[in-house]
């Protein structure tokens, strides 16, 4: 019996040998292949993860940001209204002052220039928050990579500080230099307009326009000066 096995063996034995190529090549592709594919799933693991981590740690600064706009909100309000206080002319009027046309004059420029200081600011205060802080966040995150050292942190405390102290600029003498601008254009288109004379939505948005046009048209002197100081431009640049 096993002599007749033996020589069917020999008689295919190309046939075994092939058989047994293509067994094995299936096997060991079959092997590279789990592997390739663990590899693969690995990698896409890890990637997700690392993509969650990103988004999370965005959402989070998103909402920094947005908490510490409000924070500042109520600086800017009691900034503005301390240079363009309109309460103080109103209470003068309740008075019955001689010159009242004046102080009226007086009070309509001011309104004006405190709605239109008013939202330039806050744009200014939101725009320069985000970029602070996405920038102080975005280095916040690689220095919590990991891998990372922590012995040379990308931000280190003083350089966040350094940072958000740089609103106080937008604050103090940057406030002031935009409500000078601001009133000085208010003053120009609209000083002339009689308190009697109504104006119309069309004629408001005219003057608005004009008021925007000679904020906006300095380009030796572009509005980040209200921002930063000059020695934070000089850094910027």
């Amino acid at each position: 019996m096993f002599s007749s096995v033996w020589n069917f063996i020999k008689r295919h034995k190309k046939k075994f040998i092939f058989t047994g190529a293509v067994v094995g090549g299936v096997y060991i592709f079959g092997r590279y292949a789990q592997k390739k594919i663990r590899d693969i799933q690995e990698k896409e693991a890890t990637e997700y993860i690392a993509q969650a981590r990103r988004q999370f740690h965005f959402e989070s600064n998103q909402r920094t940001c947005n908490m510490t706009v409000l924070s500042m909100l109520p600086p800017l309000r009691e900034a503005v209204v301390a240079q363009l206080n309109s309460e103080t002319l109103t209470a003068l009027l309740k008075t019955k002052p001689a010159n009242k046309l004046e102080i009226w004059e007086d009070l309509k420029i001011i309104s004006f220039t405190r709605t239109i200081v008013a939202v330039y600011s806050t744009c200014m205060l939101v725009v320069l928050l985000r970029v602070q802080l996405n920038i102080i966040g975005g280095y916040l995150y690689l220095d919590n990579s990991v891998g990372k050292s922590i012995t040379n942190p990308l931000a280190p405390a003083d350089v966040q500080q350094q940072y958000l102290s740089s609103i106080q600029h937008l604050l103090g003498d940057g406030l002031t230099e935009l409500i000078t601008v601001v009133k000085r254009a208010v003053q120009r288109s609209l000083g002339s307009v009689s308190l009697k004379q109504s104006l119309s939505l069309l004629e408001l948005e005219q003057q608005l326009s004009w008021i925007r046009a000679e904020v906006e048209s300095d380009s030796e002197r572009p509005m980040s000066r209200f921002l930063l100081a000059d020695d934070e431009n000089a850094l910027a640049e």
